[in-house]
């Protein structure tokens, strides 16, 4: 059986493989971003009515800078469960879970009936613009850029070899911004390799722009979490072995 390429950064890129090596299925990870803290100014803790955190990146980042002692009193609304959990291991006392992705984590705000402001450590690059989305229900959102996640310019050689001779037979995608990276980092792939390569991704978002690189084989999570990516790629292995 081919192998399949993990593509999000460390350290989750290892506990993803190690949960595929569990399954019996061979992976190799290639992160295709790395973290960077940036040094930008946090607001002081005063006033805001909760954290909003939409990844375990977020998290990190607070940790790094040896700043989660100063919102922990703080109430954390979380976009999912694995994002709470990260919260709750770094010191946040009071933690929820939206258990989904960004329009549940909104819709989770809009019905806690908190008026803001809101804390918003994030990334440079964003999926989405909470402040929009929030906007209408006059919430006020005061976002930090925390951290970057920068793109590596080069896919390994002989992991590029491998997408094209089919020893990876699928790529497990996390995020619309790696979708994007990955779609530009292989562009030496023919129209075939790409159509024979499966994509396997953890929502519709995400393989959008995989689908406008003519990456068509392209499945989808049940869920946006890692538990529905491993089955989405035990369900793909054993396709492949017909087993």
């Amino acid at each position: 059986m081919s192998q399949m390429l993990i593509t999000r950064p460390e350290p989750d890129a290892q506990s993803s493989l190690a949960r595929l090596q569990a399954l019996d299925i061979e992976g190799v990870a290639v992160p295709l971003m790395e973290r960077v803290t940036l040094d930008v100014s946090l607001p002081p803790a005063d006033g805001f009515a909760a954290v909003v955190l939409t990844s375990a990146n977020a998290v990190r980042t607070l940790v790094d800078r040896g700043v989660v002692g100063d919102y922990a009193h703080l109430p954390v609304l979380a976009v999912g469960d694995r994002t709470a959990r990260d919260a709750e291991q770094a010191g946040f006392a009071r933690v929820s879970s939206a258990a989904g992705a960004f329009g549940d984590l909104v819709n989770a705000i809009s019905l806690s009936g908190l008026k803001g402001p809101l804390f918003y450590p994030t990334g440079k690059h964003q999926s989405a613009d909470l402040a929009k989305a929030l906007a209408p229900m006059g919430v006020m959102v005061a976002t930090a850029k925390v951290y970057d996640m920068v793109a590596i310019e080069t896919l390994p050689t002989g992991v590029l070899a491998a997408l094209g001779d089919g020893g990876i037979g699928a790529v497990l995608v996390y995020s619309r911004r790696t979708a994007e990276i990955f779609a530009q980092l292989a562009q030496s792939l023919d129209r075939a390799q790409r159509q024979n390569l499966g994509m396997l991704c953890m929502s519709e978002a995400v393989a959008e722009p995989l689908l406008e690189a003519h990456f068509n084989r392209i499945g989808l999570a049940d869920r946006p979490d890692e538990e529905a990516m491993m089955a989405l790629a035990l369900g793909f292995a054993r396709a492949q072995t017909g087993s």
